[in-house]
């Protein structure tokens, strides 16, 4: 990579690690499915008026919108709204990459590669040791809300391999199709039509530029920069970069106050550490700047799926 696409692969991470301390801060007063319906309102106009639909079929791009955008960031932001720091959510959100690997191996009889299985190992014991040394004020139901959408990212993965999904920007956009009226409805049902009232209501400026940020610069602008990125350099060369969103995540989160705990700091890099582990390319085998877990790329069952980065 140059040292511009370097520059532009740390400004990703910047933004999506910075974007999980913008999520919890704009749904302060705003129900966290409504504040979801919302963003992905933000998503859809007016990008899905200019980008092309994916070549794929309705149902596809539906289980895809429904796993990898309802599902996980659904999940996500109800565990933020129930205690979880967002430093925190960042680390354990990563298990995606333990998820898309299992599930692969299992539904599409992907055998797994043995830096794969030790990654995998690897990141169940960082996960262990985060739960058996999460902070008091940490409820374990939101740490088990955050594993959920992880788990709901990586079908997603596995969803968007097997049918061979053209991924990118145009992906991102159509599958948020699948979100706010779910989401809404989802609102209305858990939370009631007071408190979607009220949210609505009290949707201010800090809920609106909170919007705008993961909306714009996470999703479209993220998204945007990362898949140009892979159109031009290896996938092996970008990926471990979005490794750094937990770190600015967690540093952030310390800025502003919420310092990890030791048990929550350790177990989270040994779990990253995990992921980078199975992400490794094997040795000797480049990894071309083409087909990527996020760009196009045709089916077919001899590549093991490879998980997605993080959270956009």
């Amino acid at each position: 990579m140059t040292r511009r696409d370097s520059a532009l692969a740390a400004l990703v991470a910047l933004i999506w690690g910075l974007n999980f301390l913008v999520i919890d801060a704009g749904m302060d007063g705003v129900p966290p499915l409504l504040f979801l319906a919302v963003r992905f309102v933000v998503v859809l106009v007016p990008a899905v008026l200019l980008l092309p639909r994916p070549d794929v079929p309705w149902r596809t791009l539906v289980a895809v919108g429904t796993l990898m955008s309802l599902g996980q960031f659904g999940f996500l932001y109800v565990a933020l709204a129930a205690g979880l720091p967002p430093g925190l959510a960042a680390l354990v959100l990563q298990a995606q990459v333990v998820f898309t690997i299992v599930i692969a191996a299992v539904a599409l009889r992907e055998r797994p590669r043995p830096a794969q299985v030790v990654g995998v190992a690897v990141a169940v014991v960082g996960l262990v040791v985060v739960a058996l040394g999460r902070g008091g004020a940490v409820p374990l139901v939101a740490l088990l809300l955050c594993l959920l959408g992880a788990l709901s990212w990586g079908a997603g993965n596995v969803v968007s391999r097997a049918a061979g999904v053209p991924g990118g920007l145009a992906l991102t956009v159509w599958s948020a199709l699948v979100v706010p009226l779910p989401a809404l409805a989802l609102s209305l049902l858990v939370d009631g039509p007071d408190a979607v009232v009220a949210g609505l209501a009290a949707f201010g400026w800090q809920a609106a530029l909170a919007t705008l940020y993961t909306a714009g610069l996470a999703s479209l602008v993220g998204y945007g920069i990362f898949n140009t990125l892979l159109a031009r350099n290896r996938a092996a060369d970008v990926v471990p970069w979005i490794l750094l969103v937990p770190v600015v995540a967690m540093t952030a989160a310390a800025v502003a106050g919420r310092v990890p705990t030791t048990g929550e700091a350790v177990g989270g890099a040994v779990m990253v550490l995990g992921a980078l582990v199975s992400l490794r390319a094997p040795r000797g085998v480049r990894t071309p700047a083409g087909p990527t877990p996020c760009s196009d790329r045709p089916a077919g069952p001899a590549r093991p799926a490879r998980p997605r980065p993080v959270a956009r």
